[in-house]
């Protein structure tokens, strides 16, 4: 017997359902822990009784999202009874299966579009489309990009609702914003083509000088402001630092210095892709792109080469073990970057476990281990509790993903941490290898969050006035 609970929605919750309700085609931005979920159901329920709404709604996501989150939280609410979800998913004839159920919503990953196009044939049968994590339709474009959203975009305008929900709309800056908005409008906003996207708001440094942006597009000075203006009727953002007294994450660089031998390797192959290793193997690429994904594993400590992995330090597991050291008991979340890390950093902490696996997830959930090492990509989407276990965030090594960045801290985070009655910080540690390339990662991120805060403060639109800036 499924036990639903009574909803009560939060302040913020009204606003985003009139806003949702009142245009055809938006999107919500709002972070994790926000509810986004809930709310859309809730909007479904309302579009349904009063019927706005007739034929089925299909809401996108990745994988875990759309398999288990979706179809669970429809579960969980006395409000919901109503609403039946089929989850399109596995086998084909699962899928099939899962198509054939009469119900109100369906749910299904991105990577089966091209299928699911092929199967409809030319009959869309779905009112609404909701877009969950809407950045995977960034790489849209009227011509090429991604497959998935090319075969999305030939039904896209078939639905009579569309909504796209995200926390990170442009976890590279303002240059992901096209894709995702064509979806709502065609490119009315922000440009027909990616390219009169980019040749209106856009410049390309010449190469050479000391220009970091050389070769590549950046936005005018005047760009921000006019991309802002013409998404915000449209768009719509819930920040829960404006609707909850929130402290923000406390952030601790750990700055850690190669040995001499490593850092002699490091410097010669960044400086010539090419080093000859500890026991004599000789280390070379032949692209920046190759040679900046060794220099980050130079940094955590080991690099691959050959058949394996070669040892080169243990610098940053040194560091890892001070913050275990000074948690007092308290188990770390440590986010990792390449499997060499992974199995470097279980084998020097026994009592650590891998939250990729299901005994390793419930082990640290129920509190049996001292540490759970995952990395961003697998933790990004469909993970709850873990803010019941820790609020320590250990980030071994670093990446270009800001998106994913962010989103493996909001499993711990202030939001998460409150909702769930802890009143505790949330405490991160960058363990970051001095003089290499984790450097120039960190000051990137800082760069890129910076371009999205302001689109996301943009989008708050003036019609209401959350408490704590009231206050």
């Amino acid at each position: 017997m499924i036990l639903r609970r009574p909803y009560t929605p939060r302040p913020y919750a009204p606003i985003a359902m009139d806003f949702l309700s009142s245009r055809p085609r938006a999107a919500l931005w709002a972070g994790m822990g926000m509810g986004k979920t809930v709310i859309i159901y809730t909007l479904l329920d309302a579009m349904y009784l009063s019927g706005m709404l007739t034929k089925p709604t299909l809401v996108l996501g990745p994988l875990r999202v759309a398999r288990d989150t979706w179809t669970s939280e429809a579960l969980k609410w006395e409000h919901l009874r109503d609403i039946e979800t089929s989850f399109i998913g596995g086998t084909r004839h699962q899928r099939e299966a899962a198509l054939r159920k009469d119900v109100q919503v369906y749910t299904s990953n991105y990577e089966q579009i091209p299928w699911l196009l092929e199967k409809l044939g030319g009959n869309w049968p779905f009112g609404m489309v909701v877009a969950d994590e809407s950045t995977r339709l960034k790489g849209f474009r009227l011509q090429q990009g991604t497959r998935r959203a090319q075969a999305l975009s030939k039904v896209a305008f078939k639905s009579d609702y569309w909504v796209n929900l995200t926390g990170t709309p442009s976890p590279n800056g303002l240059i992901d914003l096209w894709g995702q908005t064509w979806f709502l409008d065609q490119g009315q906003r922000l440009g027909r083509t990616f390219s009169a996207f980019c040749e209106r708001w856009f410049y390309r440094p010449p190469r050479g000088g000391d220009d970091q942006h050389a070769g590549k597009l950046k936005p005018f000075k005047h760009s921000q402001k006019e991309i802002h203006s013409a998404l915000k009727d449209i768009c719509l953002t819930l920040d829960p630092r404006d609707w909850f007294d929130l402290k923000d994450p406390v952030v601790t660089p750990i700055k850690v210095k190669l040995p001499p031998p490593a850092k002699k390797i490091y410097d010669e192959f960044e400086a010539t892709m090419y080093a000859e290793l500890l026991d004599q193997s000789e280390l070379e690429v032949f692209n920046a792109a190759a040679l900046t994904n060794k220099c980050l594993q130079i940094a955590n400590g080991a690099v691959y080469h050959g058949d394996g992995y070669k040892p080169l330090h243990n610098a940053k597991l040194e560091a890892l073990e001070s913050v275990v050291n000074e948690s007092g008991g308290m188990p770390v979340l440590v986010a990792y970057q390449f499997v060499s890390d992974k199995e470097r950093i279980l084998k020097t902490f026994p009592d650590f476990v891998d939250l990729s696996t299901k005994r390793g997830m419930e082990a640290f959930k129920s509190g049996n281990a001292s540490g759970g090492v995952a990395h961003p990509k697998s933790m990004g989407h469909g993970i709850d509790g873990l803010q019941d276990v820790t609020n320590i965030l250990v980030r071994f090594g670093h990446d270009w993903n800001l998106e994913e960045r962010q989103q493996m801290l909001e499993r711990i985070g202030p939001t998460r941490q409150m909702q769930s009655g802890h009143d505790r910080p949330c405490l991160v540690y960058d363990i970051i290898a001095e003089d290499t390339i984790d450097e120039t990662v960190i000051a990137r991120h800082e760069t890129k969050r910076e371009v999205q805060d302001l689109l996301l403060a943009a989008m708050k639109h003036g019609h209401h006035t959350p408490p704590m800036l009231a206050a």
